[in-house]
């Protein structure tokens, strides 16, 4: 069955990749980077001044924030030559990107899942831009293309979103978005003929697929202006019902609230198509959740009407449905209730309690529950009776993380996929009887896996709190403080970073270097206590667990601060760009993608008003202070900073460039030292959620040879060279 996300965030934030680095121990002096400071583009600085409850904040950049100007757009340009100027001069960069290219050139699939009578997995060859769905009579039958994403657009900028099946597995109706926005169109192809059908739903986003009957049910916005596409808040969500063939126009809304503009609405249907279930959130933490029988939209039921706790619908059968919360239980627990008690919400029973490890997720295969864990921040999967009796534990290979379980109720069989940071992503088949696995799709990777290792540390924050990290790097290595090495980091919107393999970090790794992620405080990894220490006042805790964990590399020697980079994404972005202002001694080397970095303002451009839960809003005085004293933004003094490469997209409209834009800014203005401070703008790309791979792989190529570059260290590869 379709199921609720707790949050849209999640799914997307989630969809953004850990880029790497490597590097060789020698230099000479075709690694050691400019001495001379780097010459910008002149930015105009405005006189513009805003007041927050009696404070007068400059906000010089503002016209940056229009992404429709002429301006802002020569603007952009003037960046990205000075960029490339600067890129194009470090003599490995085409070598990184040729290797890269042959790393990341290995067939990779998907978990296979029933629909119909068929079997359908998604598979990429290698370079491939996007991965093709494929499907297949038997596991063993010659497969067949059903759709290859690879011939929407010459470039693969535009990607395939959500899919859904009809119940008889007769119709796929899948999402599309292009160039990187969270709009999305849907379209439905008839799996019989191979032909589309007409029907066209446009202004999708943050929507599910839900199939009922003739139709499907989806979330929508308004449609908005031209120059709102991109960077104009996102208001008055709605969930609607599209039945087949009828014009977009007459489709139903089933649930909205133009009283609060900014309540979301999503949709899920059980797997007879029975029940519509509908979750409401305000913000990315928390949700509402009602049902009802398809069809009957003034009839819905309240599993709960707040918006202070989470909750997931994971099934409906033998008339239970199971709902997946944290509702008194901050690591997470399952419950059922019947779809029959006329009070739902006071008739829970428990089925799987609270334990001391977090439960991330269920699923109901075969007649059993498999539930996914965390144990410090590693996967493990424990088998329950649906009365919550526990059976079994599920064997895995070590310290790694499992995708969730594919398989219905009935099946004997299921598929998940497990990975590691040396272990690429391999398929297992799962005997839901005896709990037994068996490889049943595994890649090969032109790397020699066996020589590196990950291992798992624990260090101590500021305050005291216990934090966990993981490292990778060849086995034996020699903690003699100067190995190259990254930190990544996220800590919000309750997201676990877990153990995922990343062709990047084989460039790294076969380089001597290090690859450390730190499980910050404003996470998932120890549930909902965990998440909550890190958000509003309490968001500097993430800040000092990141500056812990590089105090830590340090002082155990396994780098120092002259061959340490930092980078993150998104949330992650603004953890990088508050801890580069805070400590910029700490770093040699900051790369913040698509990062949060106006804090004061985040809130006024497409979604953002939605992270609010996490970060709080500048129009509330007390949130003013907390976050006026640690916005990247707001906090750029006159000091050296670390050699800083920002990344952006021009069609990212979950965090707008203007962030990027504005911050650049203010770093080259007022950077001392000659240490560069960069922006590179990708074209035809947003947040990185469907991005191509040939853009990807350009991308990290960029970041790595910057990297190597500011830690005057050389990349050699004898067989590239000899090739080239």
């Amino acid at each position: 069955m379709s199921k609720i996300s707790k949050s849209y965030v999640i799914s997307h934030l989630m969809a953004i990749a850990l880029i790497l680095f490597s590097c060789a121990p020698k230099s000479d002096k075709s690694t050691m980077p400019m001495t001379e400071a780097v010459s910008y583009p002149n930015t105009r600085m405005m006189d513009h001044v805003d007041d927050y409850h009696g404070h007068q904040v400059s906000d010089p950049y503002r016209w940056l924030e229009d992404d429709n100007s002429e301006e802002t757009g020569q603007w952009v340009e003037e960046q990205n030559a000075v960029t490339n100027g600067y890129l194009t001069q470090i003599p490995y960069r085409d070598l990184i990107k040729n290797r890269l290219e042959q790393i990341w050139n290995y067939e990779r699939f998907g978990s296979p899942f029933k629909r119909g009578d068929s079997y359908y997995f998604f598979r990429n060859d290698g370079l491939q831009n996007q991965s093709v769905l494929y499907r297949q009579q038997t596991l063993e039958a010659m497969p067949e293309i059903v759709l290859d994403p690879n011939g929407f657009s010459e470039d693969g900028t535009v990607a395939l979103g959500a899919i859904s099946f009809n119940r008889e597995g007769t119709l796929l109706a899948y999402q599309t978005s292009e160039g990187g926005s969270d709009w999305r169109t849907i379209q439905v192809l008839d799996l019989k003929s191979g032909e589309l059908l007409s029907d066209r739903i446009e202004w999708v986003k943050f929507s599910s697929i839900a199939w009922a009957q003739d139709g499907f049910y989806y979330s929508r916005f308004p449609e908005p202006s031209e120059e709102d596409e991109l960077s104009g808040q996102n208001q008055y969500h709605r969930l609607c019902y599209h039945k087949l063939g009828n014009p977009q126009e007459e489709d139903i809304i089933v649930m909205q609230d133009p009283e609060n503009p900014q309540s979301n609405f999503y949709g899920a249907t059980s797997d007879d198509e029975r029940y519509l279930f509908v979750s409401n959130s305000q913000s990315t933490s928390g949700n509402a959740l009602y049902f009802s029988e398809v069809g009957r939209h003034d009839d819905f039921k309240a599993v709960t009407d707040a918006y202070d706790h989470d909750f997931n619908v994971i099934e409906f059968f033998d008339n239970e449905i199971f709902i997946l919360t944290n509702q008194g239980a901050p690591k997470g627990r399952l419950i059922s209730l019947s779809p029959r008690s006329s009070a739902p919400e006071k008739n829970w029973k428990e089925v799987i309690p609270e334990s001391e490890h977090v439960l991330q997720s269920v699923q109901l295969v075969g007649g059993k529950l498999f539930a996914r864990y965390l144990v410090d921040a590693k996967s493990a999967i424990k088998v329950f009776s649906l009365q919550g009796n526990h059976l079994m534990d599920i064997e895995l290979p070590g310290i790694g993380s499992v995708s969730s379980i594919s398989g219905s109720p009935d099946d004997s069989e299921a598929f998940y996929s497990y990975s590691s940071y040396t272990y690429p992503t391999t398929i297992f088949s799962l005997n839901t009887e005896t709990g037994k696995s068996q490889v049943f799709k595994s890649p090969v990777v032109q790397f020699d896996i066996d020589s590196y290792e990950t291992k798992q540390v624990f260090y101590t924050s500021k305050d005291g709190t216990r934090i966990p990290m993981f490292l990778t790097h060849k086995k034996g290595l020699d903690r003699s403080g100067s190995n190259p090495t990254i930190l990544y980091g996220y800590g919000g919107f309750d997201i676990s970073l877990t153990p995922g393999f990343s062709t990047s970090m084989l460039v790294l790794l076969e380089n001597g270097g290090i690859y450390a992620v730190a499980n910050l405080r404003g996470g998932g990894e120890y549930g909902k206590d965990w998440h909550l220490a890190g958000t509003k006042e309490r968001k500097q805790n993430v800040f000092d667990d990141f500056q812990s964990a590089a105090e830590y590399l340090i002082a155990e020697k396994y780098t120092s601060s002259q061959k340490l980079a930092i980078m993150g994404g998104s949330n992650g972005g603004l953890l990088v760009g508050a801890c580069m202002t805070q400590r910029p001694d700490l770093y040699k080397v900051a790369i913040p993608r698509v990062g949060v970095l106006d804090m004061l303002r985040y809130h006024e451009f497409t979604i953002g008003w939605a992270w609010a839960e996490d970060y709080g809003r500048s129009d509330d005085p007390e949130a003013f202070d907390y976050l006026y004293k640690y916005s990247p933004l707001h906090n750029v003094e006159e000091v050296e900073y670390p050699a800083t490469l920002v990344t952006t997209a021009d069609h990212d409209d979950r965090v707008v460039p203007a962030h990027s834009f504005k911050f650049i800014s203010e770093l080259q203005r007022k950077q001392k030292g000659t240490n560069p401070t960069l922006i590179r703008v990708e074209t035809s790309a947003g947040h990185g959620a469907g991005k191509p791979v040939s853009k990807i792989i350009e991308e990290t190529a960029d970041m790595l040879s910057f990297t190597f570059y500011n830690f005057q260290e050389e990349v050699r590869y004898p067989d590239l060279d000899k090739e080239k």
